[in-house]
């Protein structure tokens, strides 16, 4: 029988620009989350910056990141633009293990200023973990009906999606990790920006969070910078089986 799954929603500190300390700060975290999954925002590997290079996947500065989830067999989902084949740049999710980096996903649905810069992605995409199938989403991917089903249609488990929202429109990834909860079937865990980053984001929402199949939120971040909310998710009795560890200490500087 597959066993539960311990997942985590983190919001890194954020230097823009700077790969080498923003895989630092997402090293802290990971070690701090003691979870299996560790889910972060939309870009946060550079910040919300469209004029950063794309960062590939054996960048040896992310090599605190391996490391951290090798000693914590984690395997992280982070944000980053990448080169694409094209010649030009996709915004896209890393996934992070001991063994190092991959291109998970490229997100499909971009934002009007985002197509200056960024190529959508090709298709929906999952990752596996320990038998549990995750669709992977990055912001306003989350608010196309089309994604959620598209991805759903390839049989998840779990829909992980990073953010980025402003402070005034907080209860815009809550909305939507309701819907696709509800609608679906599926846990939901969204990882959102805290903190300040670019393009006018200078108070971006935080308050991640995780939502069982029925929508209840079982896991909750604030707004602060530096926060892990973890949830431990088991399909068979999501009311029962889910816990809530939230932690509001800032990270360790790095």
């Amino acid at each position: 029988m597959r066993t539960p799954l311990t997942v985590a929603v983190a919001q890194p500190s954020c230097i823009a620009h700077d790969v080498g300390a923003n895989a630092a700060a997402h090293a802290e975290l990971v070690r701090r989350a003691d979870a299996r999954v560790v889910v972060f925002p939309e870009m946060s590997l550079t910040g919300y910056e469209f004029d950063t290079p794309a960062v590939e996947p054996g960048d040896p500065r992310l090599a605190p990141l391996v490391a951290a989830c090798a000693a914590a067999g984690s395997v992280a989902l982070v944000g980053a633009p990448v080169a694409g084949a094209d010649g030009r740049s996709h915004i896209a999710v890393l996934a992070v293990d001991g063994a190092g980096a991959v291109v998970a996903y490229r997100k499909q649905w971009l934002g009007a200023a985002e197509t200056t810069r960024f190529t959508p992605g090709p298709a929906p995409a999952v990752v596996e973990v320990d038998g549990w199938r995750l669709g992977l989403a990055v912001c306003k991917d989350t608010g196309i009906p089309q994604h959620a089903a598209d991805t759903a249609a390839l049989g998840i488990d779990l829909y992980a999606a990073g953010v980025l929202d402003n402070e005034p429109e907080a209860g815009v990834h809550e909305e939507r990790a309701r819907r696709i909860a509800t609608g679906y079937g599926v846990w939901v865990a969204m990882a959102s920006f805290a903190g300040s980053t670019g393009e006018g984001y200078d108070r971006a929402a935080g308050r991640s969070g995780i939502w069982a199949p029925d929508g209840v939120r079982v896991a909750a971040a604030g707004p602060e910078v530096g926060v892990v909310a973890r949830a431990t998710v088991d399909r068979r009795n999501p009311r029962e089986k889910s816990a809530l560890d939230v932690e509001n200490r800032p990270a360790a500087s790095t």
